[in-house]
């Protein structure tokens, strides 16, 4: 045999070493009794170890649970020690069995099993565990008995160190205002991490019961899901608090924390008990999350029409946190920056993005909660509605913060993914944990809301509202796919789950298909022949979107469709066909209307000649429109001599359509660029972050190559276009939520391009603000304008570094990362993120933003890759592979670069990887990707862009 072979090799040549000695009879009789013994051992070790293997093999696990086996009730028992960071646990899992098996599969991931019971009415009978760490599972199995049909009670015993990452159950620290570090204990299952910190059926499909229990120090307290029930004192002074029974449910969305947080609470008309959960110098932060709560939990349970079915909900804002929420079922869990808010430090976009972010999680408690994705491939079902009833909810009960001006960029977001070839459906299939992780992204989110959007408009808002209140009543408590949705959102009127009564008060089912006041979108749907699936299977069953061309002719508008695709692969253009709803306004009427595309050309007619035709109405649809034979150049000379009669939206999608369409050679940069002349007048939030969104990264490619005039030429042409805009600002907090946010844009940018009012201004302010030791008060609008001026010095720098030490406030220690990330200071910047990974100065989860902000650096960009590929493996084990932290890093430190060396860098870096180190990652094709597009459009442009900036130029 080859082992033997081999060991009797390695034998005679550790005999061979030193000098040579003749051996005698005595010491060769000893040295083969030796060898014997030696060999024997080895091959009865090598012998069971074949026989484990060969046993392990044997066990047929597979990567998706069999649901033959599913659970009813989950009685967890959990006690976390934050002194040894571990933590022990059992649990009894009531589990219903419909048929008969050898085996029961369950999930569990770095768990020491230490008992593995069935329980019977005589008594338990013990069972062996097999363990498979590449599907993340056990196998429960007897020699002496099968899993007979129905119910089986299985009990576990277990233990495990708390995680050193962000998921599981995870430890976490914070210090106090005299320096002391305390340690606390949360969870973050979403979407395989339950498996992690308990044993059970880690999919969304099995939902269950879940009874739990928490041991912990008089010193700490517990939260959980459901409201505590009692606390009972065990020996050895610990305390043991019983939870509620959970609503069914999906494991992902359990969640308990041990810590010492405070709290405070308040009521909600529907009488629900809403608290807000912070460390306790922070609770004076919570109070706008409070009542911020109470307002969107109420108004959810009236626009659904569907009661919140638990008694509390608890907000808690944890010191470690990698996502930027998580909508745990009665226990939302949020990082501190997405939570608390002071009124005296905290901005505009701070009020903002806490307001949004507590209506994402909680618009989850009724989709993603109440009713579930079948399985990771429909995430949207979640994500995308969550992410779309965000903006509905916030622009009706929040109407000040005009949410709605920010709704159109997650589209362009989006599109901005979905134009490359490695983007994916929005429904598509995974199977494994880091392909499951790898859907939590701008396709799932942002595309899953703007398609929702559009088919909101499409079908009319109260047409929508009654569809998804009927989809939510059908399967409440249960899992869907997509079909399920489209089939709630035909035949409403037909439908007996809803009132009546109401639905005719919402005026949709009313008797008046042929009157005149019904809509143009009620017209449609009430055809017969209006298939809302085969529509919507077009968006979400395949990837990317269209491009529609229109060419007027007279009265006659010729429309066709293909994909939008950027890069050298048409193939992947070819067999894409969507039916789109066609939105358009003209010159002689602003009056919207309506045409359905179902086919690759087709054609309508106008009443009477036009000037101009805009489709696309406030971009309302997932789709660019180019305008062929002088259509853009209407719509440009109509923008140059009134504006006013496009919306804000409208304008600032003919801005992003018109550049989109110079990437693919559908339109002349210069023709792009003439349009961008009427923005010396705009003053819209939106038309003008779109114009800076299309024309800064111009300049931040020539800034990594050496392009240093005409990247100068282009910035003056930018601080010109804008400069009556910027001297119009005030340095206060004053105005509207939009103009506030839309003053610190612009002054930001006057300072960074060194504009001497704004620098100068900024510079005062400062050195007012030192000196006072950081006691004076600055309008919040505009502090990050500030410090971002006083990080240039040395000085500046390490006065704001220790005031992110010392402050309690995270929108303040936000503002202060920004802007030290902004500083020419590269030395700095390298020990910054180096001590990152430490998370004594910077926590750890606020790395990846801080990496990918240096990375837009011009003085130090070279530092975020280097630090990227230094520290790979480090940051996949952290944050985990596949996760939307690490698709983010990899495609932010990358997206400006633009030069056939940097993309054989990036390509022999991820190449090098292994599997499990991410060399498959979607993020890694969607990074080189953008370089290669990058140096296109770069070869292609620049002589263009060169010519036109001389023509143009002051």
């Amino acid at each position: 045999m080859r082992w033997m072979a081999a060991l009797s090799f390695r034998c005679r040549e550790k005999a061979g070493v030193g000098a040579f000695v003749p051996p005698t009879r005595k010491h060769f009789i000893q040295n083969n009794r030796m060898m014997l013994q030696f060999s024997l051992l080895l091959l009865l070790s090598l012998v069971q170890s074949l026989e484990a293997e060969e046993h392990e093999h044997s066990v047929p696990f597979k990567m998706r649970l069999s649901d033959s086996v599913r659970p009813l009730q989950y009685d967890l028992l959990i006690h976390p020690n934050l002194t040894l960071l571990d933590f022990t646990g059992s649990i009894q899992i009531q589990l219903e069995v419909q048929q008969e098996t050898k085996h029961i599969f369950l999930h569990s991931k770095n768990l020491q099993i230490s008992q593995a019971l069935l329980l019977g009415s005589s008594h338990p009978h013990r069972l062996h565990v097999q363990e498979s760490e590449y599907f993340e599972q056990i196998a429960l199995s007897s020699e002496s008995l099968a899993f007979t049909r129905g119910l089986h009670v299985i009990q576990l015993d277990f233990s495990a160190n708390l995680s050193d990452s962000f998921h599981g159950f995870y430890k976490g620290t914070y210090t106090t205002r005299s320096g002391e570090t305390r340690a606390l204990a949360s969870t973050q299952f979403e979407p395989t991490h339950a498996r992690a910190a308990f044993p059970c059926f880690d999919e969304p499909a099995f939902k269950a019961n879940f009874s739990i229990r928490v041991r912990r120090e008089p010193r700490h307290i517990s939260i959980s899901n459901m409201p505590k029930l009692k606390t009972i004192e065990l020996a050895g002074g610990l305390l043991e608090d019983h939870y509620d029974v959970t609503v069914k449910m999906s494991t992902y969305l359990v969640a308990f924390i041990v810590c010492d947080f405070l709290s405070i609470s308040k009521r909600s008309q529907h009488g629900v008990e809403i608290s807000v959960y912070t460390v306790p110098e922070k609770i004076n932060q919570a109070e706008y999350a409070l009542n911020t709560a109470v307002t969107l939990l109420d108004f959810y349970d009236d626009y659904f029409d569907i009661p919140y079915p638990l008694p509390k909900q608890d907000l808690a804002a944890i010191p470690d946190f990698q996502s930027g929420a998580m909508e745990n079922w009665g226990l939302t869990t949020y990082r501190e920056s997405g939570l608390l808010f002071d009124p005296e430090r905290s901005s505009t976009s701070d009020k903002l993005g806490i307001t949004k972010v507590i209506a994402h999680e909680l618009a989850h408690q009724w989709f993603g909660n109440l009713v579930t994705m079948q399985w990771w491939n429909d995430l949207w079902l979640n994500e995308g509605f969550a992410k779309f009833m965000e903006f509905v909810s916030v622009n009706i009960t929040f109407p000040e913060l005009q949410v709605n001006d920010y709704f159109l960029e997650k589209c362009f977001t989006a599109m901005g993914v979905d134009s490359l070839s490695s983007s994916h459906p929005i429904s598509t299939p995974v199977e494994n944990p880091a392909q499951i992780r790898e859907m939590f992204d701008d396709v799932s989110y942002q595309k899953g809301a703007c398609v929702l959007n559009m088919l909101r408009d499409f079908l009319s808002p109260e047409a929508f509202k009654m569809g998804i209140i009927l989809y939510l009543r059908r399967h409440s408590y249960q899992n869907t796919v997509n079909a399920d949705l489209w089939y709630s959102l035909t035949n409403i009127c037909q439908s007996d789950d809803l009132d009546p009564a109401r639905l005719k008060a919402d005026g949709f089912c009313s008797d008046s298909k042929s009157t005149d006041k019904t809509s143009a979108s009620q017209k449609w749907y009430m055809e017969d022949d209006l298939n809302v699936k085969a529509i919507m299977d077009t968006w979400t069953l395949q990837e990317g979107f269209p491009i529609i061309s229109v060419e007027v002719k007279g009265r006659a508008v010729y429309l066709k469709q293909e994909r939008y695709l950027k890069g050298a692969d048409t193939a992947k253009k070819s067999s894409f066909l969507w039916q789109v709803p066609l939105t358009y306004i003209t010159s002689s009427s602003g009056s919207v209307q309506r045409f359905l595309l179902k086919h690759r050309k087709d054609v309508l007619y106008l009443p009477a000649e036009v000037e101009w035709i805009k489709f696309n109405v406030d971009m309302r649809g997932y789709y660019i429109v180019h305008y062929e034979a002088g259509g853009w150049d209407a719509l440009i000379e109509q923008l140059q001599r009134n504006h006013s009669v496009f919306s804000g939206n409208d304008r600032a999608s003919l801005i992003h359509n018109i550049f989109q369409l110079v990437s693919i050679g559908k339109v002349p940069l210069d023709k792009a660029l003439s349009l961008s002349l009427y923005l010396r007048d705009e003053t819209e939030i939106m038309p003008v972050t779109q114009g800076f969104g299309e024309l800064v990264p111009l300049y931040k490619l020539m800034e990594k190559r050496d392009m240093a005039a005409l990247e100068h030429q282009l910035k003056g042409y930018l601080v010109n276009l804008f400069q009556r805009l910027i001297e119009a600002q005030t340095w206060s907090d004053e105005g509207s939520v939009s103009e506030r946010m839309l003053r610190n844009y612009l002054l930001l940018f006057a300072c960074v391009r060194r504009c001497e009012p704004c620098v100068k201004t900024a510079q005062d302010l400062f050195q007012k603000w030192k000196e006072s030791d950081g006691k004076m008060k600055l309008p919040a609008d505009v502090r990050l304008v500030v410090y971002t001026e006083g990080a240039r010095t040395e000085e500046g720098w390490d006065f704001l570094l220790e005031k992110y030490r010392q402050t309690l406030y995270p929108s303040e220690k936000s503002r202060i990362k920004a802007a030290l990330s902004y500083s020419p200071l590269a030395h700095k910047l390298k020990w910054l993120i180096e001590r990152g990974l430490e998370g004594d100065i910077i926590k750890t989860h606020e790395l990846p933003s801080l990496v990918i902000s240096i990375s837009k650096n011009p003085k130090a960009y070279k530092l975020a890759w280097d630090f990227l590929k230094s520290n790979w493996q480090k940051l996949v084990k952290k944050f985990d592979l596949g996760s939307s932290t690490i698709s983010r890093l990899v495609v932010g430190v990358t997206n400006q670069y633009s030069t056939q060396e940097k993309l054989q860098e990036v390509k022999s870096f991820f190449s090098s990887l292994e599997q499990d180190m991410g060399a498959g990652l979607r993020s890694i094709q969607q990074a080189l990707e953008n370089i290669e597009e990058n140096i296109r459009w770069m070869d292609k442009n620049v002589p263009l862009l060169t010519d036109w900036l001389n023509t143009h130029s002051t």
